[in-house]
């Protein structure tokens, strides 16, 4: 079995060891007779599993008991709806601009109330991290959202925003578990697994029980109600069974790595070495400024469009797979989540070095 080097932004490349752990238990779950996706969610062997997998990921995050662990359904976008549908006591929230999902999750909390936003780097084509240090947060506001990693255009929130004592509410999709995370200094953290936790299909929702509310309006759906899904336990109905049970898998690889102060130390070397390339490469360059730059996800382009297109085939030929960058900003994009090995990207810069060589200076 030959397996390509997969640096797609999302559905990502998961570890080898976790596949390789549930392909074993696919079709017999521990002497159970049956594969978890057969499995009861009310059966005591899955709520271990469930179990398990929340005790495991407050173990490696280091979440404080007075913050809920919510496994639910619908991924980040669902969040974008009922983060203000649950938090938006004064009908107003502020907003940062920093790409495409922030701005998506803005329009959406329109719906519900007033968005203030309060900073963007849409004026540059989110190529950088909007300036923190003059924000005016607005006095009446609910909380405060940002992204704090963006997949599209590769860039990085590397400082919080003083809030004034509003809650942070933090989309972590493509860096949750990435690095280690101070829980206290957010509200809300959620996260879609399909890129750093696991397959497609489940999201993860840290919340402060004190955001919990019950005095919401009638007409919000039961489904997403914080209230509903944290009384019973992320399964008022039926879960994303085998999500949960691969994303404990995944919480499980990291604690047996050493945790996230290691795995941290690894992507900061892998993301370096296609940053240290293409800062002396003249055929490449990277399209985020350098203080803003994503270690998950790398943005860079050609001399040409049409090199870009022929980098693209000849990488696909070699099982470089899913550098495609975005469809709105083109390019190139290598996504290289916490399961790409070190020696997925030392191949790739290898590659980009001969590419370059034999296509240098030809626009």
């Amino acid at each position: 079995m030959k397996r390509v080097y997969n640096f797609s932004a999302g559905p990502a490349i998961l570890p080898v060891k976790v596949l390789e752990e549930a392909q074993k238990e696919m079709l017999d779950y521990q002497n159970t007779g049956m594969s978890v996706m057969e499995m009861s969610h009310r059966s005591k062997t899955y709520q271990q599993i469930i179990d398990d997998a929340e005790a495991d990921l407050r173990k490696l995050v280091g979440i404080p008991s007075n913050y809920k662990v919510l496994f639910l359904q619908g991924g980040a976008t669902l969040q974008f709806a009922m983060v203000p549908m649950n938090l938006m006591i004064n009908k107003s929230a502020d907003y940062i601009i920093s790409g495409h999902w922030a701005k998506k999750a803005a329009e959406e909390a329109e719906k519900y109330g007033k968005v203030n936003i309060i900073a963007s780097s849409q004026d540059k084509m989110f190529s950088y991290i909007p300036d923190l240090k003059h924000l005016k947060i607005t006095p009446d506001a609910d909380y405060v959202h940002i992204c704090d990693n963006n997949t599209i255009y590769g860039t990085k929130f590397y400082e919080l925003p003083n809030t004034m004592g509003k809650p942070l509410v933090s989309d972590m999709s493509s860096s949750f578990l990435s690095e280690p995370i101070d829980i206290t200094k957010y509200g809300v953290i959620y996260a879609g697994a399909q890129k750093n936790v696991g397959p497609a299909g489940t999201v993860i929702v840290i919340i402060r029980e004190d955001l919990i509310r019950k005095d919401l309006p009638p007409f919000t759906p039961i489904m997403m109600r914080y209230d509903i899904q944290a009384e019973n336990q992320s399964m008022y109905n039926t879960p994303p069974t085998y999500g949960i049970y691969l994303c404990g898998k995944v919480f499980k690889w990291l604690l047996d790595m050493g945790g996230l102060e290691v795995i941290f130390k690894i992507n900061k070397q892998k993301a370096q070495l296609i940053y240290d390339y293409l800062d002396q490469s003249k055929l490449f360059f990277g399209t985020v400024e350098k203080k803003s730059r994503s270690i998950m996800n790398v943005c860079f382009k050609s001399i040409s469009e049409a090199l870009d297109d022929q980098f693209i085939k000849e990488a696909k030929a070699l099982g470089f797979d899913n550098l495609k960058g975005h469809r709105s900003v083109g390019g190139m994009r290598a996504s290289i989540y916490n399961a790409m090995p070190i020696e997925g990207v030392q191949a790739l810069v290898e590659f980009m070095k001969t590419f370059e060589i034999n296509h240098g200076g030809k626009a």
